[in-house]
């Protein structure tokens, strides 16, 4: 006999969930009551219904990366399961807290063409931290937080638990109450974490870069203190932005394929750098000339992450906001807070960051190119928004100090790696909702718009007043310019048949606007406040030059491929 409803397994999944610390479950309705339904009726979770479970994984990092929170992805065996896959590998690629609940089908139809049958694990198993089949229901409890604590913990990331059916049509078993997984916290070691300090103390230039690691760690002022005491120029990754306020004296903006002229002069002359929650993969190598011979120290939670892109002089094992704060001391005991030497690292920093303001306003003419463009959506936003971002070749704009300028209470989030198409849409309504107290704008291309649309009704049924500047020139970006660098032909790249989205957003209730002068795009700017505020989603269009390219990627170009490639 089957349970009731009021003593289903999905109860017992959500109740656990709910108790480790999970607050979102995000997903596609089953055929039969799932996952979801439980949740709609289990105190503490929210439940987000989505239109395509790709969208379901993307929406799941914003909401994650927002909220500080894992994140539940509920999807099926099949084709739900295998849709769900390209945003699981950013979320991979992110280091994103997500637990994926999926269903196994009946064990009597395995090699038996079970419908909708697939190995889930196998698919998957590149992707995640850890996986496990539930084959009894002794060992739900258990799976479910085991899965959450590797999600936090070490190197935040995906983890999958499969539910065989016949677990869910057995009797439910007990679940009781239990604490929320914690993330675990340590130190470093104290001698080694006494040799960086020498190293940084004795460095003629020392760099710091932050990157997403810091997040969930808090490592934010912990950071930020210690390169005050350094006068380090401070970088951060894409994924790290937000951390500290790139109106600081000493931040630089963003490392690699992002630095903005002259800061890549800082990266290029130091000879100590001190890497911190960041894998230095390889877009934060980009265009960093040299970087192979200096002294890096690295700071990580995951010794996995150490002589990955490069072998370390210091591995520091550890939390984030702990090893700064022990860098910190250390640096205190091994030499006086203010040197002349310490004046002269500031001044120079000073006279960088001056050189990147006026490079950028030199640009800021009456056209409305790119810069133009967002630096008026910041100014309409402020500096504290939630700012979501696609990679694509025109909105890689965005990425560029001072062209956008983030306080550290702003929000920023990024594709990873593996820069999906279609990331940022899903991603700014898991965001939003996580949030609602602030503005949550989406800055994209028009290519990804239109892949990632299968988010917009969710948009509109939550009420969440996103903005979304479009950038548009008429295709695909990124591939035209590399074809143009290499003088091959791009008409594949462009799109020829009338753009769709705006009757999709004006079907749904929404604002749109196109704008070719800034004129026409403040007054957009200036409704879309006004939508925001009554939870309607506003798309503004701009129209961009084929030439109009961000300063990083011109920069790794003009290096030529051995630069752009340097490890």
């Amino acid at each position: 006999m089957s349970a009731t409803p009021e003593q289903h397994p999905w109860h017992v999944v959500a109740g656990t969930l709910a108790d480790a610390g999970c607050d979102l479950v995000v997903g596609l309705p089953s055929d039969e009551p799932g996952l979801m339904d439980a949740a709609r009726t289990t105190p503490g979770l929210r439940v987000l219904g989505v239109r395509d479970q790709r969208a379901g994984a993307c929406a799941a990092i914003g909401h994650a990366a927002v909220s500080g929170r894992p994140a539940v992805l509920a999807v099926n065996s099949g084709p739900s399961f295998a849709n769900a896959l390209t945003g699981l590998l950013e979320a991979s690629s992110l280091g994103a807290p997500v637990i994926v609940v999926t269903t196994r089908v009946p064990a009597l139809g395995i090699g038996r063409g079970g419908f909708q049958h697939t190995d889930q694990a196998a698919m998957a198993r590149p992707l995640t931290k850890w996986d496990f089949l539930v084959e009894d229901p002794r060992q739900l409890t258990w799976a479910l937080r085991r899965a959450v604590h590797l999600a936090v913990n070490g190197g935040p990331g995906v983890v999958l638990v499969e539910i065989a059916d016949e677990v869910l049509r057995a009797p439910a078993p007990e679940r009781r109450p239990a604490p929320p997984v914690r993330r675990l916290r340590f130190a470093a070691d104290t001698e080694e974490v006494r040799r960086a300090a020498r190293l940084l103390t004795g460095a003629r230039l020392p760099v710091v870069v932050a990157g997403g690691g810091c997040k969930p760690a808090g490592a934010g002022p912990a950071v930020r203190r210690l390169a005050e005491l350094l006068a380090a120029p401070l970088f951060t990754t894409a994924a790290g932005r937000g951390l500290v306020d790139e109106e600081h004296p000493l931040a630089c903006g963003l490392v690699g394929l992002y630095t903005t002229p002259p800061a890549d002069r800082l990266l290029r002359e130091a000879d100590v750098v001190l890497a911190i929650g960041s894998r230095l993969e390889e877009t934060a190598r980009m265009g960093w000339d040299g970087l192979e011979d200096k002294t890096l120290i690295h700071v990580d939670v995951d010794p996995a992450v150490f002589h990955t892109a490069a072998e370390p002089e210091v591995a520091l094992l550890g939390d984030a906001a702990l090893v700064a704060g022990q860098l910190a001391d250390a640096v205190v005991a091994e030499a006086p807070a203010v040197t002349a030497v310490g004046a002269a690292r500031r001044a120079d920093t000073a006279a960088v960051r001056a050189g990147m303001r006026a490079r950028h306003s030199a640009a800021d003419g009456p056209d409305l190119t790119v810069p133009t463009a967002l630096r008026l959506l910041q100014e309409s936003v402020t500096r504290g928004a939630t700012l979501v971002q696609e990679n694509g070749l025109h909105d890689m704009w965005g990425y560029h100090h001072p062209v956008v300028s983030v306080g550290d209470g702003a929000r920023v989030i990024t594709p990873g790696e593996q820069t999906m198409v279609g990331f940022g849409l899903p991603a700014a309504v898991g965001a939003a909702l996580a949030d609602r107290t602030r503005r949550t704008v989406l800055v994209c291309g028009d290519g990804a718009f239109e892949m990632g649309l299968a988010a917009l009704p969710t948009a509109t049924e939550l009420n969440l007043g996103l903005t979304v500047l479009v950038l548009d020139n008429r295709g695909y970006g990124w591939p035209r310019f590399v074809r143009a660098e290499e003088g091959a032909p791009d008409t594949l790249t462009r799109f020829t048949a009338p753009a769709h989205t705006d009757a999709a957003v004006r079907a749904l209730g929404g604002l749109t606007a196109r704008c070719t002068t800034p004129a026409e795009l403040a007054a957009a700017l200036d409704d879309a406040a006004k939508a925001h505020t009554e939870g309607r989603t506003t798309v503004i269009t701009v129209p961009v030059r084929d030439d109009d390219v961000p300063v990083g990627v011109r920069r790794v170009f003009d290096a030529g491929p051995a630069a752009g490639a340097a490890a």
